[in-house]
């Protein structure tokens, strides 16, 4: 039997050595709405010694432990029975050091041996696509789990973003088609609405055999969307905007059809009110993922000035080499007119370097031996030979990224006090309805009166 090992186990007992907060970073997916980012939060920071931030926006979740008792397997699990879910990552990397069958079969199953790891290597591109678990691996254990085995291993440029960009266009992109099928289907129903304000009450200006076979497709189709969601967070003990959606239009559905098949002639359908809500609320959603796009676009903008290739010297000749590929203490050289790119502190050579994406001043800083240097500046004329002392996540500009995210997930005061409201918006609203059901059922002695 092959034991799957913890990539977090090592770093996890060195935390509980040092006494450091464990910090996971996690993508979730299934949130429609602030009552779910609270959910999430209240059923995280139950655990143990664990503090865990939500970001709605940015559809992330970031968790600090200090009990060695909680793991990322843990968190992963309550965030999944709260009925929400934790979305495979991916990644390339780009495998140095191969040269048969049996390297790309080695370095598989090294990898597959990693908790929530899958991977498959491609000897001919020299490549392995990585799928893993977030919380139960993470990209530089995977990386140096390569490196163990006698291998290079980089990650392909911004290949996650990259995906992850793409992927959410191309979600985009279905649901504006399905919104636009579902405003085509809802509008000869709501056509008939006009009618209803001259105090005419309802007319029914289309068959209702027409009108069901119009309404359905919106209802079960278009709204599956919301029947998974109002699923997802029943199942998890809470109650979102998808479960009054989905209670909202059903009924209305479904009292409708009842009326159209058993031909109760004396009573109204409400075929166009399931239809309408499903597609006003589906041109919602459209428009909030717009926002959440141009949210992540200063954040993209930033993670674009970097450059991708960093310029070192070897025998007397300047190559270029992946900016992933430094390491701290690397030598490095910076030419005229190009972008810097780590941090680093200068060792020859003088020039003047435009910080103004850093510090929003115009005039260059000359730099000299011994002066700092940070990734994304753009250099004079002079040529800089330094040593590299931040690399991915430790430079400034990472630095700078990272506060923007937590800057879009911090909290005013009145998104507060609407976490509050949202959490019981839902419980109000259906205990207004039953309540009002009761009460009409009681004065007015009809149930379908008080139903309606």
């Amino acid at each position: 039997m092959i034991h799957r090992i913890s990539a977090r186990e090592v770093m996890n007992s060195n935390n509980e050595i040092s006494g450091e907060k464990r910090r996971l970073e996690l993508p979730v997916a299934g949130m429609t709405c602030a009552a779910c980012a609270t959910r999430i939060e209240k059923v995280l920071n139950r655990l143990p010694g664990v503090e865990a931030e939500v970001n709605l926006a940015a559809e992330r979740a970031v968790v600090r432990m200090s009990d060695a008792a909680v793991s990322g397997e843990k968190v992963l699990e309550t965030i999944t029975r709260a009925g929400f879910s934790v979305p495979r990552g991916e990644m390339q990397l780009s495998i140095g050091g191969m040269t048969c069958a049996a390297c790309a079969t080695r370095i598989e199953k090294v990898l597959n041996r990693l908790a929530g790891v899958e991977a498959q290597v491609n000897l001919a591109t020299e490549r392995a696509l990585v799928r893993y678990q977030p919380g139960m691996a993470e990209k530089a254990d995977i990386i140096e789990a390569v490196r163990k085995a006698g291998y290079d291993a980089l990650e392909s440029g911004q290949a996650d973003r990259a995906a992850e960009k793409a992927r959410k266009e191309t979600a985009y992109r279905q649901e504006l088609h399905r919104f636009w099928i579902a405003a085509a289907l809802a509008l000869p129903l709501l056509a008939q609405m006009p009618a209803m304000l001259g105090g005419g009450g309802h007319h029914d200006l289309l068959p209702r055999w027409l009108q069901l076979l119009l309404a359905t497709p919106v209802q079960f189709w278009i709204g599956a969307r919301f029947y998974r969601g109002a699923w997802s967070a029943l199942r998890g003990g809470s109650a979102n905007m998808d479960v009054l959606v989905a209670l909202g239009t059903s009924m209305a559905y479904f009292f409708s059809l009842v009326v159209t098949l058993g031909r109760f002639d004396g009573q109204y359908v409400y075929f166009e009110a399931s239809a309408s809500i499903i597609t006003l609320i589906l041109m919602g959603k459209l428009l909030e993922a717009r926002a959440k796009a141009r949210t992540s676009a200063a954040i993209e903008a930033l993670v674009s000035l970097q450059p991708a290739v960093a310029r070192v010297e070897r025998d007397g000749e300047l190559v270029e080499v992946p900016v992933e590929s430094l390491r701290r203490g690397d030598a490095f050289v910076i030419r005229p007119g190009d972008k810097v790119p780590v941090d680093g502190v200068v060792q020859r050579g003088e020039s003047a370097i435009d910080e103004a994406m850093l510090t929003g001043e115009s005039v260059p800083v000359s730099k000299r031996p011994g002066e700092k240097v940070f990734a994304a500046t753009l250099n004079g004329a002079g040529v800089l030979h330094c040593s590299a002392t931040g690399v991915g996540s430790e430079t400034l500009l990472a630095g700078i990224v990272r506060m923007v995210e937590a800057a879009q997930g911090s909290k005013a005061p009145v998104q507060r006090l609407a976490d509050k409201v949202s959490a019981i918006f839902v419980p109000v609203v259906v205990s207004i309805a039953a309540l009002t059901l009761v009460l009409w059922w009681w004065i007015g002695g009809s149930f379908t009166p008080a139903m309606v």
